[in-house]
């Protein structure tokens, strides 16, 4: 832009504030000396000169518009203005429930609904199998019912059911596999009116627990919640219109396998029109409805209208749903085998301890319980008094926009509502904009220059801060410093948030100094809120474009700063950014930053602690110093102009980077341990060893290689780095090697996760020898009129097995007796089965048919199958125990016996 050829206008939008330096407006000497400023005049190409800086605003301000903000109250007062709003949004987590006269007749008792807990969990862990699962805990919830039907209304009917189904399917879930079970256990509850009902409303929980865990939040305390809303609705003197079936499944760690036995088997499931389950990925806190539907936007509506504590996000849901969150739920089998609409609700705070040996009673508070208790309540009897349900069939059609503000109260509406309103804020902007956009060059000066320089700049910034903070991340990473902010999150803001923010104020400034030489403060102030308006209309375009619920968040911060803006212009054009302006537009942007900061809260409460358990493969600081880059510039993009009303940003982007490098240093120093042990607080390291016992054979049977030793798994990126200082002979020259020509690598996995973890360490041991050995035979090999070859297997050993398969080279699998009958891959190519059998389960025969197209001297298949001792004696040997002892209190190491043995075919 040459200086020489602008229009007056231009040269006064750019100058505006020198007339302001002659004798009739002359400041005070401390401003004007403040004011010079050896600037180059980037814009036009010629050479150097100095100039004077306006600090004022575009033509037409007032003289006292130009005095420019005060670097060290600027930034105070946006950090004080951020962390009041974090007070806010901490004060309405904490709140969770408003007490009352709980307890009284007709109300959840969280006090009785911890009795059943204790009960539940003092029976200790509860794997699928074994006698605390199938015997212990049914006979106890059994008794409980029964105690309940005795004090029921003769208004309502109580029927009980212990279901022990057997069945297959495929699921796509961890890259996907087969799943078999033979012999589980469920407890299904009917409550219904006395003359009985034809439609239901399903609630489900799991007693079942994963291995070495008491399972308290994942999932006895759902269950306790449900034997507590169906004692109270048992005992209500109101009549029901429709059923409540209560499902206490017994199989849902074996990856949902008792709520599919259920809803494609037992009789009740035909009555069902929607379902609540009760899930979590936390310990206590608040429950959050984090999956609807699929469509059925009366469900919603449902839980909007009865819920007494609201806590539900349609971005939650949209995020669980895109699968970048390695967890599932029965929630998908309703969905996909029953076709049955649901809310499904989990516990989120605290997910350090989930699925580890601290998943206790006494963690989860006794509000935490009643709360959820109240929900469940009053949802449950809202859907059985309700016309709804009946009609449930007639209203599947579009999905719902709903979220919970502070957790008082859930705005919800259709999502079309949604996509017009998202398209009227558009063209709020659209108005705004383009009346600026496209006025005259004589009349805006050299604005649409201003504004597409402003936005490239701005997306510079926002590239080389991502940039520079995974550099920062990968360097943590390549020098084995990684999760040292898993203890300590203020660590990763200091480190990754600070560098963002300097990152951002540091290209600013520049553009500042050397590009908008000339140009008035005021002016600049307008031009970068507008681009930061344009940015995220840009973005709610593209949400709603796509059909996402989730562009509801891009129009609220659209449509607030564009009302900020509206009413606080006229003040700023006549006296800048003064005290009142500020206070305005802060207040302006009160609902969004306040909105942003509580759904930040919820990602970092989520993906923070799953970031510790997510496999050897990813690299945890990478993934969360780019959240926290993405948080920090939506956070910046309404105070960016900021930077350029300030009169300077110095001392900001010195106290930042000082921060930053102190952090650095300290991080790179090792001074921040990634793991706690501390009682109050937790945050473990997960190990699992497995000690094992593998026997590969030859194409005629012959055993050609044996050996024992404890296969060693570290479930995040820091491998075995922090263990061997504690225990030497764990370290790298035992590094596990894969055997090239086995189905995933040889090794006895539980489930199909290889693809996550691929550093692994075996450590020779002596042989396992269980008491309950599993034996594995072909029981006949076949040729089939199609000219594929037949096998069919039989299996016998613990309750919970993995069984392998790959075909070689010029052999294909093309059907099975398992799932559908199509054999479906597991992630790399293999195929992987999950079997798993409740008590007295019989011998499992099942068949595969190979297609052969050309002979293959090694055989046409290699199979494996693995046998994992999760409960009784036979879980423990002598020297795992040793080893396992041996390990620091700060890790959670899950341990237990398995055999492997191979055979081709």
């Amino acid at each position: 832009m040459e200086w020489g050829s602008e229009s007056a206008a231009v040269r006064r939008h750019r100058v505006g504030g020198e007339r302001r330096d002659g004798p009739a407006a002359a400041p005070p000497p401390e401003r004007e000396a403040g004011a010079q400023e050896p600037l180059v005049d980037g814009c036009g190409g010629g050479g150097g000169r100095t100039r004077k800086r306006s600090l004022g605003g575009s033509s037409g301000a007032s003289p006292d518009a130009g005095t420019g903000l005060s670097e060290a109250r600027a930034a105070l007062g946006l950090a004080l203005y951020l962390l009041a709003l974090r007070t806010l949004v901490q004060l309405s987590l904490q709140q969770l429930v408003l007490r009352g006269a709980a307890g009284h007749h007709g109300e959840f008792d969280a006090l009785q609904a911890r009795d059943y807990l204790e009960h539940i969990t003092s029976i200790g862990p509860r794997t699928t199998g074994s006698p605390e699962n199938e015997i212990l805990t049914v006979h106890y919830l059994l008794e409980q019912i029964k105690l309940i039907e005795v004090q029921s209304n003769m208004l309502h009917k109580i029927s009980v059911d212990v279901q022990r189904p057997t069945g297959s399917f495929s699921i796509d879930f961890l890259g996907g596999f087969t799943s078999y079970y033979d012999n589980i256990t469920n407890v299904v509850v009917k409550l219904e009116p006395r003359d009985g009902a034809q439609h239901a409303v399903l609630a489900n929980c799991h007693f079942d627990s994963v291995a070495n865990s008491p399972g308290a939040s994942d999932d006895a305390v759902s269950c306790s919640v449900m034997l507590e809303v169906l004692r109270v609705l048992s005992t209500s003197s109101e009549a029901l219109h429709h059923a409540v079936i209560f499902l206490f499944n017994g199989a849902e760690e074996n990856v949902l396998q008792a709520s599919h036995g259920f809803i494609t088997q037992h009789p009740w499931a035909s009555l069902i029109r929607a379902f609540i389950n009760l899930e979590a990925a936390g310990v206590g806190g608040k429950e959050l409805v984090f999956q609807t539907g699929p469509e059925n936007p009366w469900l919603v509506q449902a839980y909007v209208s009865a819920a007494k504590h609201p806590f539900a996000s349609v971005v939650a849901q949209e995020v669980f749903q895109s699968g970048i969150i390695p967890s599932d739920t029965d929630f998908r089998i309703y969905r996909d085998f029953g076709n049955i609409p649901g809310i499904d609700l989990a516990f989120i705070e605290n997910g350090y301890i989930y699925h580890t040996k601290y998943d206790t009673a006494d963690r989860i508070l006794t509000d935490s319980i009643q709360r959820a208790g109240d929900n469940i309540l009053a949802v449950l009897k809202h859907l059985a008094t309700s016309d709804m349900l009946a009609a449930a069939s007639k209203n599947r059609h579009g999905n719902m926009v709903f979220f919970d503000v502070l957790g008082l109260f859930v705005i919800a509406y259709p999502s079309r509502i949604g996509s017009i309103i998202n398209y009227m804020v558009v063209m709020g902007v659209i108005l705004y904009l383009g009346k600026k956009l496209l006025q005259p060059k004589h009349k805006t000066g050299n604005y649409k220059k201003d504004f597409l320089c402003g936005l490239g700049i701005t997306l510079i910034s926002w590239f080389t801060s991502l940039v520079t903070v995974l550099i920062i991340a990968v360097f943590i990473s390549l020098i084995g410093q990684s999760l040292s902010w898993y203890n300590h999150f203020y660590v990763s803001v200091c480190l990754y948030g600070t560098a963002t923010v300097a990152k951002i104020i540091f290209i600013h400034t520049l553009a500042k100094r050397f590009y908008y030489m000339n140009v008035s403060d005021q002016y600049l102030g307008e031009v970068f809120f507008d681009i930061s308006l344009f940015v995220h209309c840009c973005f709610l375009v593209t949400l709603t474009y796509q059909g996402l619920c989730s562009a509801f968040i891009s129009a609220v911060w659209v449509a607030f700063p564009l009302l900020t803006k509206l009413c606080v212009h006229k003040d700023f054009k006549q006296h800048g950014a003064q005290g009142k302006f500020i206070a305005f537009y802060l207040l302006g942007m009160f609902i969004p930053y306040l909105y942003a900061l509580y759904l930040i809260w919820a990602v970092f409460e989520m993906f923070t602690p799953i970031l510790g358990r997510s496999g050897s493969e990813i690299p945890p600081d990478v993934v969360l110093a780019s959240i926290l880059a993405g948080c920090t510039m939506i956070l910046s993009s309404y105070f960016i102009n900021f930077i350029y009303l300030a009169k300077s940003t110095k001392k900001t982007m010195l106290t930042l980077t000082l921060v930053c490098a102190i952090t650095f240093l300290l991080v790179c120093s090792g001074t921040f341990f990634p793991y706690s042990s501390n009682p109050a607080n937790p945050k473990p390291k997960r190990v699992f060893l497995q000690h094992m016992t593998r026997t590969f054979h030859d194409l005629e049977g012959n055993a050609v290689k044996r050996d024992s030793g404890i296969w060693i798994n570290g479930f995040d990126y820091t491998g075995m780095s922090h263990i061997t200082p504690h225990i030497p002979e764990i370290n790298d020259s035992i590094r596990a090697h894969c055997e090239e020509n086995a189905p995933l690598c040889g090794f006895p996995w539980y489930l199909p996760v290889h693809f996550l973890i691929r550093k692994n360490w075996y450590l020779p041991a002596s042989e396992v020898s269980p008491r309950n050995p599993a034996h594995f035979r072909l029981i006949s090999k076949e040729q089939t009129p199609w000219d594929s070859i037949k096998l069919t297997f039989e299996a016998t050993g613990p309750s919970h097995m993995s069984f392998y398969v790959r075909a070689h080279k010029g052999s294909t699998l093309s059907q099975w007796s398992l799932g559908n009958g199509t054999p479906v891959t597991s992630k790399g190519g293999d195929y992987f089965v999950f079997y798993s059998h409740g008590l007295q389960a019989s011998a499992w025969q099942f068949w595969i048919e190979v297609q052969v197209s050309e002979e293959h001297p090694e055989g046409m298949v290699t199979v494996a199958i693995a046998a994992h001792y999760l409960s009784g004696e036979d879980k423990r040997s002598p020297q795992l125990d040793a080893l396992k002892e041996r390990f620091p209190d700060w890790t959670f190491p899950s341990a237990w016996v398995c055999t492997y043995d191979l055979f081709v075919f």
